[in-house]
C-alpha cells in the first residue's frame, strides 16, 4: 500500500495542492488498499482526485464509468494538460480512432480509460478487459444506479454485469454528488459493493450564494441580472423548449453572447452550441435540462432557473454547475406558480421507459409528485434557503446561513394571526362539508368573495368566511397560505388535483389564539436587487479587479484566453478563475513561488508558467516605475 506521502506527492505534482480536501484522503486510502467505496461529495468538492490518484498510484489501468460524452472529454482533456495519460471510448471516435485508442492501452500507454456503460457491454471491450490489467472500476455520477435518484439510466445496472463476467473482481469506487440516504444505499445495494467505506462529506456550498425571485416579469428581471454580471459566464435553465428559445432570442437582441441547447435541436447544433458555451465563444448558454450533467466548467458564475425545477436533486445539481472552482456565484430561482403545474405535468406525462413496470412506474410517480412538494416549499419558504437544501439531504446545520436571499435580505416579522385565523377557518368550514377537499385556488376566491361559476355551482359563497379577505389582493392572500403551508399549519395533497388540508398544528392558531408571525422583506427604495447583495463574497475571478490590483485579473484572463486557444482546450483548463484570483493576489516572481500557488502543478507550471511570470513582472514593473 502506498504511504501518505506517495499520494500527496501525486497531489501536488499533477493537481498542485498541498493538503487533501475532506474525504479525499480516506476515500482513495480505501481504494488504494482494495476496498470499496461510496463517496458523496458536493460539487466542486474534488471527487474525481478520489480516482484520479488511486489510478495514477496502482498498477495496470482504471475504468471511469462516464454517463455523459461531453463529461468524458473536458475531464480528458483536464488530465492531459496536467500531463496525465488518460482516453476516452465512446461515439464520437471514428473505428481507427477506436482500435487506436485500444491498442494505446493494451500497451499501457493510459492510466485512466472513460467508458460510456454501453460500451462496456460490446464483444471488443470485454476481449480487451479480459486481457488488461484493470486494478480499478470508477462510477461517476453513481446516482444514476438507482430509480430513485433523478437521473436514473437503466444502462448503469448493466455495470455490475460487466464486472461479474471478469475473471478477477477489481476494486470499485462510487461517485455522486447529490444522492439521499435511500439511493446511497441502492447504490451500494445494486453495484453489489463489498463492505464499502461509505464517506459522505456534506453537501453545503458555501461559496454559491442562493435566491428565490417572484418578479411580476422574468423576462426584465433577467435582463437586469444578466447586465449586472456582464463579465461572467452563466446558464440559464428552462423548463421548455420553447422558453429557450424565446429567451435566448431575447437576450441575443439584447445584445448578450448567448447560445441554445435542448433535445429539439440537430445532434451538430447542440454539440457546436455546448463547445461555444465551454471555450468561452458563448457567454450564457439558455437550456432545458438536457444540458449539463458532467459539465466540468469551472468559470460558471451563475446560473438561472427561469423555471421550477421538478426536485431539490435536480435544483441543487444544476445550481451547483456554478462556482465550481470554489469562486464565488451566484444561484436564482424565478418562481411563478404556473411552474408547479409545468412541472407537475412532466411529471405525469414522462418518457416512456419500457424497462419499468407499471407497478414500479406508479411508485415513481408517487415519489415524484413527493419531491415536488419539497421543491415547492423551497420556493416559498421564508427560511434560510441553504438550510431547507441542506435539511433534505439530511444534513445537519446551524438554520441559518450569511450567503442567501432569505438570510442576506433585510426582513421583519409581522404578525398575520388575525389573517392565518381567517384561513385556517376557511379551510376547517369546508372541510366539514366537502370531504374531497379543495384547490387552494378556490379558497382564494371564497375569502375574496368570488361570484366564479364553480364558487356558487357549490354554493360555497354561502359559507361563514365567504368574503372574509374581500379588501385583501389575491397575491397577497397567495403569500399567507404559502406561509401557513410552510410553517407547517396547512399541507397541500400531491394528487393529481392537490388539495389543501389542516395539520394538527392549525388547532393552536384556531382555538387557542397562538400567535403567527410571517416573515417579510423591508421595502426597498430605488430598483430591485438582482443577486447577490452586500457584504457577500466577492467574485475575485470575475468582474472588477479587486482593490489594488489595477488591471492584473484582466490581463490574466486574456492571457488565459490565447494560451486556452493555442492549445485548442476550454479556458478553464489553462487555469481556473480561482488560480486567476490567487495569481493576481500573490503575484510569484519566480517558478518556485508560481508553484506554491494551489491548483498549479509541476506540468502545468513547465507549459504556462513562464508566460504568466513574464506578465506579472512587467505590471509589477510598470506599476513601480
Amino acid at each position: 500500500m502506498e504511504s501518505a506521502s506517495d499520494k500527496l506527492a501525486v497531489l501536488k505534482e499533477y493537481f498542485g495542492y498541498t493538503a487533501f480536501r475532506p474525504g479525499q484522503e480516506e476515500l482513495i486510502g480505501a481504494l488504494l488498499s482494495g476496498r470499496d467505496a461510496l463517496g458523496v461529495m458536493p460539487t466542486g468538492a474534488g471527487k474525481s482526485i478520489c480516482y484520479q490518484i488511486p489510478a495514477l498510484l496502482l498498477p495496470g489501468i482504471t475504468l471511469v464509468v462516464s454517463p455523459l460524452i461531453s463529461l468524458m472529454k473536458d475531464q480528458v482533456n483536464a488530465l492531459t494538460q496536467a500531463g496525465i495519460a488518460a482516453a476516452f471510448l465512446n461515439s464520437s471516435l471514428t473505428d481507427e480512432q477506436y482500435r487506436e485508442a485500444f491498442r494505446r492501452a493494451r500497451a499501457g500507454r493510459y492510466k485512466l480509460l472513460y467508458v460510456t456503460p454501453e460500451r462496456m457491454e460490446t464483444e471488443s471491450f470485454i476481449r480487451f478487459a479480459e486481457n488488461t490489467r484493470i486494478s480499478l472500476v470508477a462510477v461517476d455520477e453513481a446516482h444514476c444506479v438507482s430509480q430513485w435518484g433523478q437521473d436514473f439510466r437503466p444502462s448503469y445496472l448493466k455495470i455490475v454485469n460487466f464486472i461479474e463476467h471478469l475473471s478477477y473482481r477489481p476494486t470499485v469506487g462510487a461517485f455522486t454528488a447529490t444522492a439521499t440516504a435511500e439511493v446511497r444505499e441502492d447504490i451500494i445495494r445494486i453495484l453489489k459493493l463489498s463492505k464499502p467505506l461509505a464517506l459522505t462529506t456534506g453537501f453545503d456550498r458555501a461559496n454559491l450564494y442562493f435566491e428565490v425571485a417572484k418578479p411580476k416579469s422574468k423576462s426584465a428581471y433577467l435582463r437586469s441580472f444578466i447586465r449586472k454580471h456582464s463579465s461572467g459566464s452563466g446558464i440559464v435553465y428552462c423548463a421548455t423548449r420553447s422558453a429557450v428559445e424565446r429567451v435566448c432570442e431575447a437576450l441575443i437582441g439584447d445584445g448578450v453572447s448567448a447560445t441554445r441547447y435542448h433535445a429539439g435541436l440537430e445532434d451538430g447544433e447542440r454539440k457546436q452550441n455546448q463547445e461555444d458555451f465551454i471555450y468561452d465563444r458563448s457567454r450564457v448558454m439558455v437550456a432545458t435540462n438536457a444540458f449539463g450533467m458532467g459539465i466540468d466548467k469551472s468559470n460558471v458564475s451563475f446560473v438561472v432557473h427561469y423555471n421550477m425545477p421538478k426536485n431539490l436533486e435536480s435544483y441543487y445539481q444544476e445550481a451547483g454547475r456554478a462556482g465550481r472552482d470554489g469562486s464565488a456565484a451566484d444561484c436564482v430561482l424565478l418562481f411563478s406558480e404556473a411552474d408547479v403545474q409545468t412541472a407537475r405535468y412532466f411529471i405525469e406525462n414522462p418518457d416512456g421507459n419500457a424497462e419499468l413496470s407499471e407497478e414500479e412506474r406508479g411508485r415513481i410517480l408517487k415519489r415524484d409528485l413527493e419531491r415536488l412538494e419539497k421543491m415547492t416549499g423551497y420556493c416559498r419558504t421564508g427560511s434560510c434557503l441553504r438550510s431547507y437544501i441542506l435539511d433534505y439531504f439530511g444534513e445537519k446545520n446551524g438554520g441559518r446561513c450569511t450567503n442567501c436571499g432569505n438570510c442576506c435580505g433585510e426582513y421583519e416579522l409581522i404578525d398575520i394571526t388575525t389573517e392565518a385565523q381567517k384561513i385556517l377557518s376557511c379551510v376547517a368550514r369546508v372541510g366539514r362539508t366537502y370531504s374531497f377537499g379543495l384547490g387552494k385556488t378556490l379558497y382564494i376566491q371564497i375569502l375574496r368573495g368570488s361570484r366564479a361559476g364553480r364558487i356558487t355551482q357549490l354554493g360555497l359563497d354561502a359559507l361563514p368566511t365567504y368574503g372574509l379577505m374581500g379588501g385583501i389582493q389575491e397575491k397577497q392572500i397567495q403569500e399567507y397560505f404559502d406561509f401557513l403551508v410552510s410553517a407547517g399549519y396547512l399541507e397541500i395533497s400531491s394528487d393529481k388535483y392537490p388539495v389543501v388540508r389542516l395539520t394538527g398544528s392549525a388547532d393552536e392558531v384556531l382555538f387557542r389564539a397562538a400567535p403567527v408571525r410571517m416573515p417579510v422583506k423591508k421595502k426597498q427604495s430605488g430598483k430591485k436587487s438582482t443577486g447577490r447583495p452586500r457584504g457577500a463574497l466577492p467574485k475575485t475571478g470575475e468582474g472588477a479587479p479587486a482593490d489594488g490590483q489595477g488591471d492584473l485579473p484582466g490581463a490574466l484572463r486574456e492571457l488565459r484566453t490565447r494560451l486556452a486557444r493555442k492549445a485548442g482546450v476550454p479556458s478553464y483548463i489553462v487555469f481556473s478563475n480561482a488560480v486567476l484570483a490567487e495569481l493576481a493576489e500573490r503575484r510569484p516572481r519566480n517558478m518556485d513561488e508560481l508553484l506554491e500557488v494551489p491548483g498549479i502543478g509541476e506540468v502545468k507550471a513547465r507549459r504556462y508558467g513562464r508566460e504568466f511570470l513574464k506578465l506579472i513582472s512587467d505590471f509589477i514593473g510598470e506599476r513601480t516605475e
